[in-house]
């Protein structure tokens, strides 16, 4: 086995991705990990059920997923008895400017062969959160015969309906080429685009926490959050230019105009089960970006679900627990069960 590679801020705080893992593969930067069954329980293997692997957000820390006791959605999973997997993208070094859009898919691709040769399995299922949902929808357009079941959580399909983010990228006056020549795409830069979506959040935060910091459960969740979201990570410059070019600004995605790799992506050749999961106050991704994915693909069993909450709030949230993670665990045991 691997040993876990440096984490950055879960060397300084235990509490964070408390679920047990084990890196079973280790791609450039990226590394895959396995999440052990719960003590005393053993993986279903063969024909009971199908591995499940979570794809995050390429520019977030994956461990928003696992993120603290009670409130993660892969120790959900686990709970559930799903053989449990995960992308972490890694942290992009300087030379990863150059590494493109098609790298990006292609190592999501070599993840699930992976997992596949791991586990025995013909096909997984894939969850993807934030971008991860985009790339998840992608890599089973372009290889639907491996994937068994898809769960858009929160990802852009139709990037006409973005929102904010698709009028801040507005190619009349953003120039992504011109900003990914110098290199990969500092957190602080993107970051300044999601404090425009709402700019007296910061201040809100904090007056929230004034007025409930005697509260430690609350502290415990503020803190845990505020770890995970000063625990940025660069955008690859070659693979930023052409998400922002080719997804945001062309919105080529949904007009069936997007390549990989020289390979047309036709979102109408997803044919698995189909859950869209969107939240009821996202500014990063509003709903109908992401919905946009069911009517797209030609699914029989598609489903949308709206939970409360934020594009973050409703995955780490206090109601996450008791609505989106058992309606994730009943959906996917269903789908994935042989």
């Amino acid at each position: 086995m691997l040993a876990l590679p440096p984490l950055g801020v879960l060397t300084m705080h235990s509490a964070l991705a408390p679920t047990p893992r084990d890196p079973i593969l280790r791609d450039g930067t990226a590394h895959l990990y396995r999440f052990r069954p719960n003590e005393g329980k053993e993986r279903r293997v063969g024909g009971e059920s199908l591995p499940l692997l979570l794809v995050p957000s390429l520019i977030n820390r994956w461990y928003i997923l696992d993120l603290r006791e009670g409130f993660s959605l892969s120790r959900a999973m686990v709970d559930a008895g799903l053989d449990t997997w995960c992308l972490d993208w890694g942290v992009p070094e300087d030379e990863d400017r150059f590494l493109s859009w098609d790298d990006v898919v292609a190592r999501l691709a070599r993840a699930i062969r992976a997992v596949r040769r791991e586990t025995g399995a013909e096909r997984v299922g894939l969850l993807g959160y934030c971008m991860g949902g985009t790339l998840a929808a992608i890599q089973t357009a372009l290889d639907p015969d491996s994937i068994a079941a898809l769960v858009n959580l929160a990802g852009p399909v139709d990037f006409s309906r973005g929102g904010a983010l698709t009028h801040q990228t507005d190619p009349r006056w953003f120039d992504a080429q011109s900003i990914a020549d110098a290199g990969n795409v500092a957190p602080h830069m993107m970051q300044s685009g999601f404090v425009a979506l709402r700019p007296t959040l910061q201040i809100s935060k904090w007056v929230s926490y004034l007025d409930r910091a005697h509260d430690p459960a609350f502290r415990a969740g503020f803190d845990a959050l505020e770890a995970w979201s000063s625990d940025n990570i660069s955008f690859p410059g070659a693979a930023y230019a052409t998400y922002v070019g080719d997804l945001y600004q062309k919105n080529a995605l949904v007009k069936g105009e997007h390549r990989v790799a020289g390979r047309r992506v036709d979102l109408g050749a997803i044919d698995c089960p189909l859950l869209t999961v969107v939240t009821d106050k996202d500014t990063i991704c509003p709903a109908n970006a992401a919905s946009a994915l069911n009517e797209h693909a030609s699914s029989d069993d598609a489903e949308v679900f709206v939970v409360p909450g934020g594009h973050v709030g409703a995955v780490v949230g206090n109601k996450a627990a008791t609505i989106l993670y058992p309606k994730l665990a009943s959906w996917l045991t269903s789908r994935l069960a042989a």
